[in-house]
């Protein structure tokens, strides 16, 4: 009997300490699913707070959005305002020559109306020097050291047996590094090859001279030097200044777009006038361009108005808010906007324009849209293009005092800046409670698993005991039940 106990005893020591190696493997003991559990439990635990955390930060980043959409939209009315501030520019002229083989015109911001006779003499020219003819392209000149000069600049190329040929100098002339202003060519006809010298530039003052100096005087066939009445280059075209005349007085330029004649007036002369034949030049208020530019400026408003009103609003047939639905900030920057829009400015009441109402501007009652009458704009822009200029720019005009009213919010240190630092700072704030509530997550979750555990572990000894006295006080129940534990934990074959 005793070695029936001692054999029994030894094998529930072996059993026991099988179950101590198994019970590693949460919920071995107890068969719970403690992963499961513990997972649940954290999750519950951290519901409410994490719900809470995600929701905020979805509403912030919807708010920067949000912030984001209406300085967008403010940005682009802004853009339009550079052209209505300045009237000058907003006044645009178009400039017509009857003779359009005479002459094209175009006009700037300073331009003023007015009509010109214009008569061309002759155009500026380039000087173009041809030399003698030559058996061939490839036909030796000569050799030594060829001088050009243009106006003041000159400079001075080294010609030797590798490159004395027609074609060889040609290419010398254009590849200098300190060339003055010529380019060279060849052209071959029936009597030869001819060198070619023309001049980049045209006026009076950039005549072109070639003289030569040392090697073996060959060089001299392309002297071209009228001071000193040395001239073996023939001068095929003169370099001159184009000469013209507005409103029967002469003037001249030195090449043919000529600018500075006339205020805000460029001139580009395209040919001569027949004898005592000049033709008109007009230059007339422009009110199409006018029209696009005011045009984009009401696009641009009413794009600010729908953007503030779908950010702030209320969808009833959704039940949807806007993300920044009552937002005083975008209220306010509203009420600002319509009171300048709706300015009347009697100090500029010229031709009765004193308000955009008068331009055929005005706010739908409903949507608060800004609605433009093109023939009531057109007409106003025809009647008065300067009145117009100064109701919206200057000083007090509505385009500056948008532009002034736009800056307060999109400048440096404007209001959206601090809005949107502020928006960042409680994303970062969010942030750092998810990461803070992440880590009490994991503590918590610890903690759990190691309860878990330990219950897990109580129970697993618990059942040994059970197994250990069974066999101590039912032995005959202890072989099958040896046999179970053997079957269940692997313990090996017990003896009895």
């Amino acid at each position: 009997m005793s070695s029936a106990v001692s054999s029994t005893g030894s094998s529930s020591t072996a059993s026991a300490a099988s179950a101590n190696s198994l019970i590693t493997s949460t919920g071995i003991g107890s068969g719970l699913n403690i992963s499961a559990i513990v997972s649940a439990l954290t999750s519950s635990f951290g519901a409410a707070q994490t719900n809470e955390l995600s929701t905020e930060q979805t509403t912030l980043n919807a708010q920067v959005s949000a912030f984001g959409t209406f300085s967008s939209a403010l940005s682009t009315l802004q853009a339009t305002l550079s052209t209505l501030e300045d009237p000058s520019q907003l006044a645009g002229y178009d400039a017509t020559v009857a003779d359009k083989t005479i002459a094209s015109a175009t006009t700037d911001s300073d331009a003023v109306p007015g009509t010109y006779s214009l008569e061309v003499q002759n155009l500026a020219t380039a000087a173009s020097l041809t030399s003698q003819a030559f058996s061939s392209a490839g036909a030796a000149i000569g050799t030594g050291t060829l001088t050009l000069a243009v106006g003041g600049a000159s400079t001075s190329i080294t010609i030797d047996s590798s490159d004395d040929t027609v074609s060889g100098i040609a290419s010398a002339i254009n590849s200098a590094s300190n060339n003055p202003g010529v380019t060279a060519s060849v052209i071959s006809t029936s009597g030869g090859a001819r060198l070619v010298i023309s001049g980049t530039s045209t006026g009076a003052a950039n005549a072109i001279t070639v003289t030569q100096s040392g090697g073996d005087g060959g060089l001299s066939s392309l002297v071209y030097d009228p001071t000193n009445n040395i001239t073996n280059l023939t001068q095929s075209q003169a370099a001159q200044d184009a000469n013209f005349t507005l409103n029967g007085f002469a003037a001249t330029s030195a090449n043919n777009v000529v600018t500075g004649a006339i205020t805000g007036v460029t001139l580009d002369l395209l040919g001569t006038s027949a004898a005592n034949t000049p033709t008109t030049l007009s230059i007339s208020a422009d009110p199409s361009s006018a029209a696009t530019s005011i045009g984009t400026f009401a696009t641009a408003v009413n794009g600010v108005i729908s953007a503030i009103q779908t950010l702030t609003g209320y969808d009833a047939s959704t039940q949807t808010a806007g993300p920044l639905n009552g937002n005083a900030t975008l209220q306010s920057f509203q009420n600002q906007l319509e009171n300048i829009l709706d300015t009347v400015n009697l100090g500029n009441n010229t031709g009765g324009i004193a308000s955009l109402a008068d331009l055929g501007i005005t706010a739908d009652a409903n949507t608060g849209q800004l609605d433009t009458d093109s023939t009531t704009l057109n007409n106003a822009l025809t009647a008065n293009l300067t009145a117009v200029g100064n109701l919206l720019g200057g000083t007090n005009g509505l385009a500056t005092q948008l532009n002034n009213l736009i800056n307060q919010y999109t400048g440096p240190a404007g209001l959206l800046s601090s809005i949107n630092q502020g928006l960042q700072t409680s994303l970062s704030n969010v942030s750092q409670q998810q990461t803070a509530l992440q880590a009490e997550l994991a503590t918590y979750s610890a903690t759990l698993t190691s309860e878990y555990n330990a219950m897990d572990t109580a129970v697993a000894s618990l059942k040994e005991t059970q197994t250990y006295l069974t066999a101590e006080f039912n032995p005959s129940q202890s072989t099958s039940s040896s046999s179970s534990s053997t079957s269940s934990l692997g313990s090996g074959t017990l003896g009895t």
